[in-house]
């Protein structure tokens, strides 16, 4: 959950409501999360998963290096060894981060082999070891994000029996995304959509802990959607729909933190990521590492398609440089540069 340090420099925690970016592999890395906050500053903004033995022996800076600018920020680890996850949110506390998260939810090949993520949920003694590992190690937020079940689970018992060990353990929320993880059968990418969503399960569970923060992820496709949601739960996260439509978080800070309403000054924006990539090409990388998470920002607005042409096809040239978003950015058929937030 979000957090600021008090006057001792230990946290505090903020109260619902909260708002999400989801942790996307290959999707939400430091140059997405910081071109996200461009577009809100308090939505909590999640890493991709790292996987704790990469945390401890791999290059750290590059896996979990980030920029100020993005807090606050969330890691999320994949692991099913306590003492390793420890020593992983440990190393995560000190470079920053506002919260550490378990990764209890993806189905993938690779968390399958290694027989953690969504494998997890079939044994929830395990995951309230690790939680309570952690927990030991760091003062920061330790929270869980999982699935509502696995395969032939159920999930009234599953999600149930996952929810009290891990509260039990001391995590301080836990993330549903509303659907089954099927291990068998499904691929990575069929399990994100086949599934069918139960937003009910999550509900159910969340007035089963009223005093527990309990968050929804899972098929949400706007600010709208997530305002219903927030009636029942106390926090939202969205995945794919911030990815794609990255435009829709400029709605966040009014509807979910109640700053008043402003227009989004997108020159600026366009500015600030220029100079962003500037940065980085200085240090050796190149400008699609940052332009490839902005193909969406107009989406649905004049000109989008000339947007994502020239920013697609200039920016993976060599040589290319900051001029190509200002070129994009130029090429749009409106003539404000104000979206209403």
């Amino acid at each position: 959950m979000p957090q600021e340090p008090d006057k001792k420099g230990k946290s505090r925690y903020f109260k619902a409501p909260v708002f999400a970016v989801a942790p996307m592999m290959d999707w939400t890395d430091r140059h997405c999360r910081y071109f996200h906050r461009q577009l809100t500053r308090h939505a909590l903004l999640y890493t991709e998963m790292v996987v704790a033995d990469a945390v401890i022996h791999g290059k750290r800076e590059r896996l979990l290096g980030f920029h100020t600018a993005e807090h606050p920020a969330a890691l999320q680890l994949g692991g099913s060894g306590p003492r390793k996850l420890a020593e992983a949110a440990r190393i995560g506390a000190c470079f920053g981060y506002d919260e550490i998260n378990l990764n209890v939810g993806c189905p993938s090949d690779r968390v399958q082999s290694g027989t953690f993520g969504a494998c997890l949920m079939k044994t929830p003694g395990l995951v309230a070891e690790c939680v309570a590992a952690m927990k030991m190690a760091v003062e920061i937020p330790v929270t869980v994000k999982c699935r509502i079940g696995v395969d032939d689970q159920d999930p009234e018992e599953a999600l149930d029996r996952l929810a009290r060990a891990v509260f039990e353990a001391g995590a301080d929320a836990l993330w549903v995304h509303a659907r089954k993880a099927w291990l068998q059968g499904l691929s990575p990418k069929e399990n994100r959509d086949i599934p069918p969503l139960d937003y009910g399960r999550v509900y159910r569970l969340k007035q089963k802990y009223p005093n527990r923060f309990i968050g929804l992820n899972g098929g949400i496709q706007s600010i709208d959607e997530g305002l219903e949601h927030r009636r029942h739960v106390d926090g939202v996260m969205l995945g794919r729909a911030a990815y794609h439509m990255p435009g829709i978080l400029a709605g966040v800070d009014t509807a979910f933190y109640g700053e008043p309403s402003v227009a989004l000054d997108l020159s600026r924006v366009i500015d600030t990521m220029a100079d962003y990539a500037g940065c980085h090409i200085a240090d050796g990388g190149r400008l699609g590492h940052v332009t490839r998470h902005m193909v969406g920002l107009f989406h649905g607005m004049p000109g989008a398609r000339r947007w994502r042409q020239v920013l697609s096809t200039n920016a993976a040239k060599p040589g290319a440089g900051p001029e190509v978003l200002h070129a994009a950015f130029a090429a749009l058929d409106f003539d404000t540069a104000e979206v209403a937030a």
